[in-house]
C-alpha cells in the first residue's frame, strides 16, 4: 500500500512540476516584448490598406528587418501629423511611415540609417497654363498633406496659401475640383495619382532636403532597437530582398 501511495506521489510531483515549467513557458512566451509601429496607412505605395491589411513598401521592409533580429511587432495607423506626438507621449515604440529625417527632427528624434531616398514633386492640371515653375507659384493655392515636408516647402513660397488635408487623396481631388491650383508631394507618391488621373501632370521636381526616408524613435530612448533595425537593413540589402520589395511597388 505504501509502495503504491508512494508511486501515486511520485506521478504527482512530476505531472506538477511538468506543469509548473509549462506555466514558465508561457510567460516567457507572452512577456516577450512587441514593439509598437505608428503608421500613417494612407500614402501609397509606401503605407496603405488593403484587403482590410496595412501593407506598402515600409511594412514589408520592417517586417522583414524584424525577421532578421526576431522582433516582433504590431502596427499602430493613424493620421500622418499625430505619428511624433504618439512617439513623445510612448505610446508607440517607433514610426515607420516614409518619415524624412531632418535637422529639426534630429533635434528631439533618433533615425535609423536611410532606406530610401526620394524628391518633392508638384502636380497641376494640364489645362492650367498660369503655372509653369516655382515662381509661377507666388500668391496660387498648393494642397499638401498636413505634417510632412512638402506642407514646410510650400510655406516658403512667398503668398502662397497652403491647404493641408490629412490625406493625400483630398488633396488631388482638391486639385481636380480647382479649389487648390498646385499639389506639393513626394515624387513616388506623385507617380500614382498621374498613372490614374490622366488630367493632371507633373512640371517642377526637386530635392526635399532631407536624408531620406527613415524609421524614426524618441530621442534616445531606443538605442539598443536603433541597431538592431540598422543591422537588419543591412541584412535586407545583402541578401537582396530590398531591392525585390522595391521592384514590387515599382520604386525603380
Amino acid at each position: 500500500m505504501k509502495k503504491i501511495l508512494y508511486v501515486v506521489l511520485t506521478i504527482f510531483g512530476i505531472l506538477a512540476l511538468g506543469a509548473c515549467s509549462s506555466d514558465k513557458s508561457q510567460a516567457s512566451t507572452s512577456s516577450e516584448k512587441v514593439y509598437k509601429v505608428g503608421i500613417a496607412a494612407n500614402y501609397p505605395p509606401f503605407d496603405f490598406i488593403k484587403d482590410a491589411k496595412i501593407t506598402g513598401f515600409d511594412v514589408d521592409l520592417l517586417e522583414e528587418i524584424a525577421k532578421r533580429e526576431n522582433l516582433k511587432l504590431e502596427w499602430v495607423n493613424m493620421s500622418f501629423d499625430g505619428l511624433i506626438p504618439a512617439l513623445k507621449a510612448g505610446k508607440i515604440d517607433m514610426i515607420a511611415s516614409a518619415m524624412s529625417s531632418t535637422p529639426q527632427r534630429l533635434a528631439s528624434m533618433d533615425f535609423s540609417n536611410t532606406y530610401f531616398n526620394t524628391k518633392n514633386l508638384y502636380l497641376k492640371l494640364k489645362t492650367d497654363t498660369s503655372i509653369s515653375d516655382k515662381k509661377t507659384l507666388e500668391g496660387k493655392k498648393i494642397g499638401v498633406q498636413l505634417g510632412t515636408l512638402q506642407e514646410s516647402a510650400a510655406k516658403t513660397i512667398p503668398n502662397a496659401q497652403v491647404v493641408a488635408s490629412e490625406e493625400m487623396l483630398a488633396a488631388i481631388l482638391a486639385l481636380k475640383a480647382g479649389k487648390v491650383d498646385a499639389v506639393l508631394t513626394d515624387k513616388d507618391i506623385g507617380k500614382g495619382y498621374l498613372k490614374t488621373n490622366e488630367e493632371l501632370e507633373a512640371f517642377l521636381e526637386e530635392n526635399d532636403g532631407s536624408s531620406g526616408f527613415c524609421v524614426a524613435f524618441d530621442k534616445g530612448k531606443q538605442v539598443e532597437l536603433v541597431q538592431k533595425i540598422n543591422a537588419g537593413l543591412e541584412k535586407v540589402k545583402a541578401d537582396n530582398t530590398y531591392q525585390k520589395i522595391v521592384e514590387k511597388y515599382d520604386l525603380q
